[in-house]
């Protein structure tokens, strides 16, 4: 770490240089190492490395949960005092100023989804992260027999990160996520997680576009974050038609089923047996996007 500690330096001294610095540290790193590594970079990174503390023991009995926790802690700690002292001295140093992240490998352990998510939610809250990254595992040759034989889907992987921003910048709780999962606790792999839980409470639906709050816009599949600000905005001057919307939307035959608008009820639509089939991407889609 030291060496990587001494190449952040001398980047961040460079005047030239204006890139941005992510550091992945270790609990056990000396403590001078690790305030130096904060002066030097954006972003701080210690890995959590598998979802569940039982997954770790198992898989990485050399690692102390307890252990990596508190080192999370103390990051946040120092990342908390740095702001506070930037605060008061307008001199005093940046430390980390893009926060810590974490990182956790999916598919090496049993943990579901519906775990894995619920894990995410609760490092958010308690280290103030601001990113969980998710890897999923991949074998290799020799490795230990408890140890799975095959990577998961990457598709897996697309779709956590698909969960995660729903916590993020969605307002969805993570037992609301849970909800999109199925009964083994797996998020779908063939539509994404906001679809798959509007599927599965359709009596929210249909959303008025010209009515409905903030919150129950950003809950309509297909309707990005960017789509419901500029549609709380349009709607302040007039009336939207269907037209409307589908001008903010990549593609408005997801947003259709869900919404409605002055000139449009979806009607039956919504409730449609094969309303899924319809809108799942195809097959070659999917598959490319695994490749």
């Amino acid at each position: 770490m030291e060496q990587i500690v001494e190449v952040a330096r001398s980047l961040r001294e460079d005047h030239e240089f204006r890139g941005y610095i992510h550091l992945k540290t270790i609990p056990d790193a000396d403590p001078e190492l690790l305030r130096q590594a904060g002066l030097y970079a954006d972003r701080l990174s210690i890995n959590v490395e598998l979802p569940t503390d039982g997954g770790l023991a198992r898989l990485a009995p050399e690692k102390s949960a307890p252990r990596i926790r508190g080192a999370m802690s103390g990051l946040k700690t120092a990342i908390d005092d740095g702001k506070d002292a930037k605060k008061r001295y307008r001199s005093a140093p940046n430390f980390a100023p893009a926060g810590q992240s974490t990182q956790m490998i999916v598919g090496a352990d049993s943990a579901n989804d519906g775990e894995i998510v619920a894990t995410a939610s609760k490092l958010y809250d308690r280290y103030d992260l601001r990113r969980v990254y998710y890897s999923a595992f991949s074998p290799i040759p020799d490795a230990s027999a408890i140890l799975p034989l095959q990577r998961p889907p990457l598709m897996r992987e697309h779709r956590l990160y698909q969960a995660d921003w729903l916590m993020r910048f969605y307002g969805f709780a993570p037992r609301e996520v849970a909800q999109a999962t199925d009964a083994a606790g797996m998020l779908p792999l063939d539509i994404d997680p906001k679809l798959a839980w509007a599927l599965r409470f359709r009596g929210r639906f249909p959303v008025d576009v010209n009515h409905a709050p903030k919150e129950d816009l950003l809950r309509v599949p297909g309707l990005g974050v960017k789509a419901v600000g500029s549609i709380l905005n349009a709607r302040r001057w007039r009336k939207l038609r269907l037209e409307d919307v589908g001008r903010l939307t990549v593609s408005i035959a997801k947003v259709r089923p869900f919404i409605a608008a002055s000139d449009w009820v979806p009607g039956a639509l919504t409730d449609r047996a094969d309303l899924k089939e319809r809108l799942a991407p195809r097959r070659d889609q999917l598959e490319l996007f695994a490749a």
